[in-house]
């Protein structure tokens, strides 16, 4: 077999994989050095010339004549008996070059080159497709379902490369389909063994940041900036946005008419609830604004230990705390405070008032801890209230909650 049949052989791979083939004529050459190393021990007197354009190559052999019966080294000598086979008129100490055709490496070595070229091919495309997500580290990107299982779902981009989203990367309320399209960030590269592996996450924050720089020109152009996102995925997130323009409103930017330009974000993320905040550098303020809805009376910040309390009147703790406690958690998170609810109220009542932990062995405590949830953990907190707010505040039945009220009034009527 010539050689420009071995090497059209050979670049049936440049079609399966996106190689340009110059790129594929150099790993060739690299591939038959090492042949030749093997062969011969030495490439060095080797020239191999490749012609991209047609796919063609050839080898040529140099090696120096010598007197017949001083070959010290067959790869770089030959006598000048051998040397007159090739062409009558050689003289010792000139230079032959001799062409080496493929076939004569041998069948196996034949083989082993094709596996070795299989293999610097791959090399070369993990390299590259490593390189390539690596610069999308933090960016959008979409793919579509190629397969779904219990701990990871399987995407496939429009070039064919495997993208990988795991559980964990997943907020809670999606449910994918095969051939379903999933918008996430690069969140990660690894290298497993030779292959990148590309990891994916639509819980992280950067993924809600780069949701907002989509949808929101302003952002995009850099006229609103975002100074944190925090969020628990699924459940709800908050957002402070700032803007150097006093002419630019960065809520009502973000937000739009009627929620207009925030819906389609929060339809992304599985009707995560977004609250955008107005940053500000006045701490107190921006804590403030961060426990949005509720009505803050009044803080008093101890900068050393990184603590506010926080003083609400009673009919505000729960709307500070939120339903599962997200509201006051992810205000801590974003105004960098550990956050103290302080309940403001009837002195006279709060003398007397109980905890509702005292009433474990006539409630339940996972019912107390529901109450809990809304910051309600005191018997006249829970009082406050009539059934039918509880019953709609909390998971609980009407039933348990007009028992635990029933309990709690004979208390102070006693």
């Amino acid at each position: 077999m010539e050689n420009i049949a071995l090497i059209e052989s050979f670049s049936e791979f440049k079609d399966d994989k996106l190689i340009d083939r110059v790129t594929l004529m150099a790993i060739l050459e690299d591939v038959f050095r090492n042949a030749l190393k093997k062969k011969y021990g030495s490439d060095e007197n080797f020239d191999i010339i490749i012609n991209p354009d047609k796919g063609d190559m050839e080898i040529w052999r140099n090696r120096v004549v010598v007197a017949d019966g001083e070959v010290e080294d067959e790869n770089s000598e030959i006598s000048l008996s051998e040397a007159r086979k090739i062409e009558p008129d050689f003289e010792v100490g000139e230079d032959v070059s001799e062409e080496v055709k493929l076939i004569d490496l041998g069948r196996r070595a034949i083989l082993a080159l094709r596996q070795n070229l299989i293999s610097k091919i791959h090399e070369h495309d993990s390299t590259n497709l490593y390189k390539q997500f690596k610069d999308l580290i933090g960016e959008i990107y979409t793919a579509e379902v190629h397969h779904v299982r219990p701990r990871v779902v399987i995407l496939i981009d429009d070039d064919g490369n495997e993208i990988v989203l795991p559980k964990e990367k997943q907020i809670p309320s999606d449910f994918f389909r095969k051939g379903d399209n999933v918008r996430g960030i690069i969140e990660n590269v690894e290298l497993k063994g030779n292959k990148p592996q590309i990891i994916m996450s639509r819980t992280s924050e950067k993924f809600l940041e780069k949701l907002f720089e989509q949808e929101i020109p302003e952002i995009f152009d850099g006229l609103i900036m975002i100074k944190k996102v925090v969020r628990i995925p699924g459940e709800k997130a908050k957002v402070a946005v700032d803007s150097y323009d006093d002419r630019i409103d960065p809520v009502g930017a973000c937000v739009g008419m009627k929620g207009s330009r925030i819906h389609g974000i929060v339809r992304e993320l599985g009707n995560e609830n977004i609250d955008v905040i107005n940053y500000t550098s006045n701490n107190q303020l921006f804590i403030t604004r961060a426990l949005s809805p509720a009505k803050v009376s009044s803080i008093k910040i101890d900068e050393e230990k990184k603590r506010a309390e926080v003083f609400l009147k009673l009919e505000e703790v729960s709307k500070a705390i939120g339903r599962g406690g997200h509201n006051i958690k992810l205000a801590g998170l974003l105004t960098g405070y550990e956050l103290d609810v302080i309940r403001e109220g009837n002195v006279a009542e709060e003398e007397d008032d109980v905890e509702l932990t005292e009433f474990s062995d006539e409630i339940e405590a996972w019912v107390i801890e529901e109450f809990a949830k809304i910051g309600l953990d005191t018997a006249r907190s829970v009082l406050k209230h009539s059934v039918e707010d509880l019953v709609r505040r909390t998971d609980l039945e009407e039933e348990t909650v007009q028992d635990v009220m029933n309990i709690l009034k004979s208390e102070f009527e006693g």
